[in-house]
């Protein structure tokens, strides 16, 4: 009997921007949001040299289960979740590394012109005028269900890139269901809209990995840490879901006391993966004291 595998590969608890994942399920293998990228500034502050070894690290990691894949999905097109066909410092880039990643994939991709910003729509035409001719074959998935052979994917309508209205786009989710284990994978919906959460209520997952809420941004993101906590609460009582939870909240220091108001306690994707968290990005300005030979505490090692 074949098991679906899950293997978390690339987000905030590994040190970089992402929620890249990878499942295995009958026979199938499909990564989702391929892309990692770093902070450009934070704390007024570029990224300290550990961020940037751990990028090329996690780059090569994405490569090489991009090799493996048959299914490429992506949910939006923020660079910490596709790589972009570009050369640039902090993003998972360049052309020919792309081509690595969607040579010869079946794409399931946020449609690239309804119910995008402006931004994300110019991001998405460049990456289909270049991925057009490497793909085996690209479909727009938004609010769609696909029969793959022993597996579902079905893909929920766009739902906002955070809360409702937000000037960021909108995102999809995907459901991997292979008849008995539910995947759900909700990138960047935050924890802050009624349509994510009512639609991940309604697919009952046995398994949901997400994004928490933004807030490290602080007043910019006020209100977030109880909307996220409320929500994610509500969607564990209804299914009773195991949960991985990484990203946008792990870029604030005090992710640990948001782990402890929730009902089923999450792990993050290193705590999936039974190694330690690294949150170099919430630590970059301790990072950078180590840098220059000064002391500063972490509450993770460095080597």
């Amino acid at each position: 009997m074949i098991t679906t595998r899950v293997i978390p590969l690339a987000s905030e608890s590994l040190g970089v921007r992402s929620l890249a994942t990878f499942v295995e399920a009958s026979g199938i293998r499909i990564l989702i949001d391929p892309g990692v990228a770093l902070g450009p500034r934070r704390y007024g502050l570029s990224p300290a040299e550990i961020e940037l070894k751990t990028l090329q690290q996690m780059r090569k990691k994405l490569q090489g289960y991009a090799r493996r894949a048959d299914v490429i999905t992506i949910s939006h097109y923020h660079y910490d979740h596709h790589t972009p066909f570009f050369e640039g410092l902090y993003e998972s880039s360049s052309e020919e590394y792309a081509r690595e990643v969607y040579t010869g994939k079946l794409l399931f991709i946020k449609h690239p012109r309804e119910n995008i910003n402006f931004s994300q729509r110019k991001r998405a035409w460049v990456f289909l005028k270049n991925a057009e001719s490497i793909a085996k074959k690209i479909e727009y998935a938004d609010g769609r269900s696909f029969d793959l052979g022993g597996i579902t994917l079905e893909f929920s309508p766009a739902v906002p890139h955070g809360s409702e209205g937000s000037k960021l786009g909108f995102v999809v989710m995907v459901l991997i269901d292979d008849g008995s284990k539910r995947i759900i994978h909700a990138s960047d919906i935050q924890l802050l809209n009624r349509k994510a959460v009512e639609w991940i209520i309604e697919k009952n997952p046995d398994l949901l990995i997400t994004g928490g809420p933004p807030t490290y941004l602080g007043p910019r993101a006020e209100g977030a840490w109880e909307t996220g906590l409320k929500n994610l609460n509500e969607i564990i009582r209804e299914t009773d879901a195991e949960v991985i939870l990484d990203h946008h909240i792990v870029r604030d220091k005090r992710y640990p006391r948001f782990f402890d108001g929730l009902e089923k306690k999450p792990k993050t994707f290193a705590g999936y993966l039974k190694v330690e968290d690294r949150p170099l990005e919430a630590y970059r300005r301790e990072l950078h004291r180590i840098e220059k030979g000064e002391r500063a505490e972490l509450p993770f090692r460095l080597d």
